[in-house]
């Protein structure tokens, strides 16, 4: 982590080009994308596959540098899986652990040649919904259920680091998300990879 925050930063620092935007333009950007999201520390977790959408107003600061803050629905958690032999029947169950957060990036955008930008930022988010579904199976037979987790804390915070590409307003990005506070009293936290596709409108 160190090492990618370093490298980030040192490309923020050598690097300069020009923005597509003239300083002192504002915009917005819709977006819509795809969360492969898992949580530390737990073994064997698999990554659950969900929804980001929301949107982004960005300030374009300098002709290399703007700050964007948004509003995203997030979709994230993990999957597990176990089975187990009881009385010579075979028991297999697959979970899914469901948090849903409204996460909103405050970013610092540094394009690094035209549409071309490297950003890091800060991303405070609130916990939504908390849910853990569970199918199980024995012999052939199988049923789900859902029920509300508890503990989960109401508020999580990470550290976003990504790269986004733009070409005629339409803006393809792709993003890390560290987490910086544990999900619950456990010492789990949030590991997200984000890609999401969206376009600017001048304001």
């Amino acid at each position: 982590m160190k090492k990618l925050l370093f490298l980030a930063s040192m490309m923020m620092l050598s690097l300069g080009a020009f923005a597509q935007h003239a300083p002192g333009t504002v915009s917005i950007q819709p977006k819509v994308g795809l969360n492969i999201a898992n949580l530390t520390d737990i073994d064997d977790a698999d990554p659950r596959l969900g929804l980001a959408v929301g949107a982004e107003l960005e300030y374009q600061v300098t002709d290399m540098v703007s700050l964007s803050a948004g509003a995203l629905y997030s979709m994230q958690g993990c999957k597990t899986k176990s089975g187990i032999s009881i009385f010579g029947f075979d028991l297999s169950t697959k979970s899914t652990t469901k948090l849903d957060y409204l996460n909103i990036p405050i970013m610092a955008n540094v394009y690094i040649t035209d549409g071309l930008a490297v950003k890091i930022g800060l991303q405070p988010g609130v916990n939504l919904s908390a849910k853990a579904k569970v199918s199980g199976s024995v012999e052939g037979y199988s049923g789900d259920s859902e029920e509300d987790i508890d503990g989960v804390k109401s508020f999580d915070l990470a550290l976003p680091i990504g790269v986004s590409y733009e070409i005629n307003n339409i803006v393809l990005d792709a993003r890390y998300n560290f987490g910086l506070t544990k999900v619950d009293e456990a010492d789990c936290k949030h590991s997200v990879f984000q890609i999401t596709l969206g376009y600017k409108f001048a304001m």
